[in-house]
């Protein structure tokens, strides 16, 4: 009896020696996550850099989303402040957050066709260290933060010193790039090199006023049609989810506005994991497991489906999220047959634009960190 009280004991014990269930996670097992904040001078002279960052969002998404760190695609958040801009309080420092980081594209489009341009002073310093206080930038050390703060005053006004500002954004893993919009050498008088030197980044120059050479190709038609039967994909619910979905429209016309192009690059993005709507869409929903079907309030859903049982709503949006793959499949196809052909066929360069001298500051400094494309 002794014998078997001491065998069992043993099991018992062998039993309840097991792995702590608290163990942290491994945190190179953790999705890495790519941060833009993007500061940008909006007083009277920068109606130009303002329609550079509309029309060329949809290019640096896309260009963004074939980035890959350790085998897998990082998420992508981008935050947005305007500064310099006489219709924010003084007291403010003419500094406004527009969007904190975030993965809703269609909102920070949304918010850059609200933007509008006055007068005003601006405190680059200021909005630097604003950006540093508000936002969330994560801890994972993997992770790319970056600022891209974008003028053409100097550098040095404002109360809060740049180098103060700057020397903050490094202790906490933050890049800061500075784009200039004017000349050269303009820029390093005004101190946004010395300004790029310092925070670890780089010193851009663009002409926020030069007409964007864009390549109409073959496959530009087919792409825009497909990207109107891709919205018919979405199936909005919750209270908001209508708002959003009609954002949706509303966002493809003001890149149709802009020039063709803009809204071939949108459907481009609409194509890929970095488009994610989650949070309104019931396909995004239900594929990450955001939410349950058995749970969901019908009165929020499209009237045609309001009154359909579990089993035929699932059977619907299975239905919708196939047809949604296949055109997002279909709309990759063409595009990179696009971007072979524009490689082909584009004779003047955008050296000097935007989405030009974003992305090669971005893919630099991705790649000291294990980033590849």
């Amino acid at each position: 009896m002794k014998k078997l009280f001491v065998i069992l004991f043993g099991i018992v014990f062998l039993l309840s020696f097991k792995e702590p269930t608290n163990k942290p996670k491994n945190p190179s097992k953790t999705k890495k996550t790519i941060r833009v904040a993007l500061l940008l001078d909006t007083s009277n002279s920068m109606d130009g850099l303002i329609n550079q960052a509309k029309s060329q969002l949809w290019q640096i998404v896309n260009e963004l989303s074939y980035a890959k760190c350790e085998h897998e695609t990082p998420n992508l958040e981008i935050a947005l402040y305007e500064y310099g801009n006489d219709n924010i309080e003084a007291s403010d420092n003419y500094i406004r957050q527009i969007v904190p980081f975030n993965s809703d594209l269609d909102e920070i489009s949304k918010q850059l066709f609200a933007l509008r341009t006055d007068g005003g002073n601006e405190y680059c310093g200021t909005v630097i260290s604003t950006s540093l206080k508000e936002l969330k930038w994560g801890k994972n050390k993997k992770d790319l933060n970056l600022i891209f703060i974008a003028g053409n005053e100097p550098f040095t006004q404002g109360k809060i010193n740049y180098k103060d500002a700057i020397t903050d954004a490094k202790e906490k893993n933050i890049t800061v790039n500075t784009i200039f919009c004017g000349d050269y050498e303009n820029g390093i008088r005004a101190k946004w090199y010395d300004a790029a030197i310092l925070g670890n980044g780089e010193y851009l120059t663009i002409n926020p006023n030069r007409k964007i050479v864009h390549v109409v190709t073959p496959y530009d038609k087919e792409i825009i049609i497909l990207n109107e039967r891709l919205n018919k994909t979405y199936i909005y619910f919750g209270a908001s989810g209508q708002k959003y979905y009609q954002n949706q429209q509303v966002q493809d016309n003001n890149a149709m506005e802009l020039e063709e192009a803009v809204i071939v690059n949108r459907a481009v993005s609409k194509s890929k994991k970095i488009y994610n709507n989650s949070s309104w869409d019931l396909v995004d929903a239900t594929k990450n497991g955001n939410i349950s079907l058995e749970k969901i309030e019908t009165k929020n859903l499209p009237k045609n489906l309001q009154n359909k049982t579990t089993n035929e709503l699932k059977t619907y949006v299975n239905k919708q999220k196939t047809e949604r793959e296949k055109i997002q499949r279909e709309i990759q196809e063409l595009n990179e047959k696009r971007r072979k052909y524009i490689a082909a066929n584009q004779t003047k360069n955008n050296g000097d634009a935007l989405e030009t001298v974003m992305i090669k500051a971005i893919k630099k400094q991705a790649t000291k960190k294990g980033y590849f494309w």
